[in-house]
């Protein structure tokens, strides 16, 4: 029997038009169920890496976009520039990654002014015994290669040093040349080598009008230099991830809160400065802070207390979606980054994700306050609110902005324009 081909034409059109009528009765359907359940989705993961180009008019709270995008002013100095020495500065950094980036830029502009060798500092904490390398937190080779041609390092300590030619030196945070020139310089000439120590007559970092040469060589140190070690920087990522997936309903941003109860328990912090301003604040005071600045109850808060304490109920109770490191970290990471003897560990993470989130809040002042926001200014994240008591009911947050930041009196303006 012969086949007819405009039958099998007819029949193979036919079935297109099912195949497409399927597709679109399909895809309407798919469609109309995430308009009725807005927020879910393919992936909740995918779901939390949502663009911060534009916020959903359904989104409740006091978001902001990122500000402008800074560059670096600084040009990068030239080692040609300063007579070479024979000699080595050594330190170490210390009480975590808030000093750190202070102790490193004065050790370069120390190290430079010299023209001497400066060799990688290893990690001391707070307890006895707490020390570690500095490729255990940062990367070496980051380090290294963004101080070539300024500064030389050397990766280990040279064994001919000895306390003989060795000598212990002081220098104030934001060490100037006259300050080099005059005390730091006689002892290095006459023991070849120093141990230098940075000590803090001050935590605020306001730029200063006073131009200096070494100025772009602290830029370069405070913002060029320092990177996380890979394994601890995929640690931060994915409990910033976590936090994003957490507050897929308000766009995957979230607040990140310095508050620590120990701290707060502390003499100091129990009243105001000399201004009338207090220095820190409790859960209650963050709580009713960031209520009546406008964020709702779903806003999810990430806070750097270690362990869960009781007078943190009263922030969690407005704020269900309240966490600690603890909730958020990868279960397999939490026995070396959480429960190790040191708290070396808990404060870079706490660090770094106060630096990366959309909105922070610091309830206790001091350089943590202040070197998270350098960080946060660098990228552009200048979303800062300084908590206040509010009598009335509701404020703006841009009422709250940070000095640093309305004012940009900080430093990081001196390095970045």
């Amino acid at each position: 029997m012969g086949v007819d081909l405009r039958q099998v034409v007819a029949g193979i059109l036919t079935l297109a038009m099912f195949v497409m009528l399927g597709n679109m009765i399909k895809r309407d359907h798919f469609d109309s169920v995430e308009e009725k359940f807005p927020g879910s989705g393919r992936d909740t993961l995918e779901n939390a890496k949502i663009s911060k180009e534009g916020l959903s008019k359904k989104n409740s709270g006091p978001w902001k976009d990122d500000g402008q995008e800074l560059k670096p002013c600084w040009s990068k100095p030239s080692a040609e520039d300063v007579e070479q020495t024979e000699g080595y500065v050594l330190f170490s950094l210390t009480n975590g990654p808030e000093y750190h980036v202070s102790q490193i830029a004065d050790a370069v502009v120390v190290a430079r002014y010299l023209g001497a060798t400066l060799v990688l500092p290893d990690i001391r904490g707070t307890k006895p015994g707490d020390e570690r390398n500095f490729e255990e937190i940062y990367d070496v080779e980051k380090f290294i290669s963004s101080l070539d041609g300024v500064v030389r390092v050397a990766k280990e300590r040279p064994g001919k040093l000895s306390t003989r030619n060795l000598a212990a030196v002081k220098v104030p945070n934001r060490v100037t040349e006259d300050y080099i020139v005059e005390h730091v310089e006689p002892i290095y000439r006459s023991k070849g080598n120093i141990r230098l120590a940075t000590y803090f007559p001050s935590v605020n970092m306001k730029r200063i009008e006073r131009k200096s040469s070494s100025d772009s060589v602290a830029c370069l140190a405070m913002f060029g230099t320092l990177e996380l070690q890979p394994e601890i920087n995929e640690v931060v990522d994915s409990m910033v991830e976590r936090l994003r997936t957490l507050s897929r309903k308000s766009n995957g941003q979230f607040v990140a809160v310095d508050l620590r109860v120990e701290i707060l328990e502390q003499n100091g912090c129990q009243g105001g400065d000399e201004s009338g301003t207090k220095s820190c604040y409790n859960a209650q005071e963050v709580a009713s802070f960031l209520r009546k600045v406008g964020f709702g109850k779903g806003t999810t808060i990430y806070l750097t207390e270690s362990k869960w304490d009781s007078s943190l109920d009263a922030l969690k109770d407005i704020f269900p979606k309240t966490y600690i490191k603890d909730g958020i970290i990868p279960a397999d990471k939490k026995s070396k980054f959480l429960d190790s003897e040191g708290s070396e560990f808990e404060k870079i993470i706490d660090f770094y994700v106060c630096s990366q989130s959309d909105v922070f809040v610091p309830a206790i002042s001091g350089l943590f306050y202040a070197n998270v926001a350098g960080k946060r200014i660098a990228s552009s994240k200048t979303q800062i609110l300084v908590p206040t008591d509010i009598s009335d009911s509701s404020a703006s947050a841009s009422n709250f902005i940070t000095h640093y930041v309305s004012k940009k009196n900080h430093l990081a303006y001196s390095c970045l324009c």
